[in-house]
């Protein structure tokens, strides 16, 4: 059973670090792009689909109507098996809008909230406030949404240990059941990496990055959010369903102006513009590339995508899933790492030590096939 990341390329802001596809949504033909994303929808043939995220841009930036329009759709054309979720700006997200979600079974809200610090919201871009959070995160209880999960950012420009540790403190006080935490990567065409490049922007160095992501690790850990990805805590059961797909190296479906899926062992990625996007769907489909994954290619993505789940990698499902041998593929690899004390292998499970986590995109490296 697949599932499906539907994409809202629209907000009421553009965030400095972002590199996203997205697009202010002011003059944009929203209405115009909905109907063209829900002819794309119309094309998808499954009907019972194990998960839904709608994500952006921002998909908060939709008027309460035109969330309403789109969520509608979705539930009548899908039966949806587990997990719904929707990405959220805490300031965007009123109680109508939640009322709305709740009304079509959206089960999981994803808010954007990155910092509960002020000064480093301005700095990033963001139009909430603190307090905003705070507000969201009680509605959507209030209004019975199941699961509620926030972003956080760290290793930001001029950031402190402190300011990590305020926000993870912060994070723990609200009533949500999951956690996002990343460190800030500068992405080319961004404002702040084209900041960088300038000597405009000053970033921590990255000793400090590694002891805020040791300091979320413990910290989330002692508060009882287990770590279950590199970048990803959960209370009890509430780990994301619809994330667990891609890192299980599993199909979904992608619709919207610059999304992509995995269907049938294809790779696929839809144009970008918005416009062209429109124009393309009239004509009936808005796929730009096809990129056909390979054996070899989709053993490396099973490796480096299952790797980062604290659960590792199931050595006996690879093997069934690719019909071959992981030492004859992997064995090598393995021995070198375990060497280095960058991964254990537990009852038929090759998992990153906290050394391999660290040093997550070298360990990932390494399972690069050369054919």
């Amino acid at each position: 059973m697949r599932s499906i990341y539907i994409h809202i390329p629209f907000c009421n802001r553009i965030c400095t670090y972002c590199d996203f596809n997205k697009f202010l949504i002011k003059n944009q033909p929203v209405d115009e792009y909905l109907e063209a994303l829900l002819k794309e929808l119309n094309q998808i043939e499954d009907r019972e689909i194990y998960t839904v995220f709608i994500g952006g841009g921002t998909p908060t930036a939709l008027t309460s109507h035109q969330l309403e329009y789109l969520l509608k759709f979705v539930t009548q054309r899908f039966k949806i098996n587990s997990e719904f979720t929707v990405e959220a700006n805490p300031d965007e997200l009123t109680a109508e809008k939640i009322a709305v979600m709740k009304k079509y079974g959206v089960n999981r809200l994803s808010l954007g909230v990155q910092t509960f610090s002020n000064r480093l919201l301005k700095m990033l871009g963001r139009t909430h406030i603190e307090s905003d959070v705070l507000r969201a995160v009680n509605e959507a209880n209030r209004l019975g949404i199941e699961s509620v999960s926030i972003d956080l950012m760290y290793h930001l420009p001029t950031q402190t240990i402190e300011e990590c540790l305020y926000d993870l403190e912060q994070a723990v006080k609200l009533k949500i059941n999951h956690i996002s935490s990343y460190s800030l990567i500068l992405e080319p065409k961004t404002q702040f990496f084209n900041q960088y490049k300038k000597g405009l922007l000053q970033m921590p160095d990255e000793t400090l990055a590694q002891d805020m992501y040791e300091l979320t690790m413990e910290y989330l850990s002692r508060n009882g959010f287990n770590q279950y990805e590199i970048s990803n805590y959960a209370k009890g059961d509430f780990e994301s369903k619809h994330n667990k797909v891609y890192w299980k190296n599993q199909e979904y479906y992608g619709a919207g102006a610059g999304s992509h899926g995995y269907v049938e062992g294809k790779r696929y990625f839809n144009v970008v513009p918005v416009p062209h996007y429109i124009k393309a769907m009239h004509k009936g489909n808005a796929i730009k590339e096809i990129i056909e994954v390979d054996k070899y290619a989709s053993m490396e993505e099973h490796m480096f995508l299952g790797l980062r789940l604290n659960e590792g990698v199931n050595v006996r499902d690879f093997e069934k899933r690719y019909d071959i041998s992981f030492e004859e593929v992997f064995g090598t690899v393995c021995r070198e790492l375990l060497k280095k004390d960058q991964i254990i292998i537990e009852n038929h499970h090759i998992k990153l030590t906290e050394i391999g986590r660290m040093r997550g995109n070298d360990v990932f490296e390494k399972f690069l096939l050369t054919v």
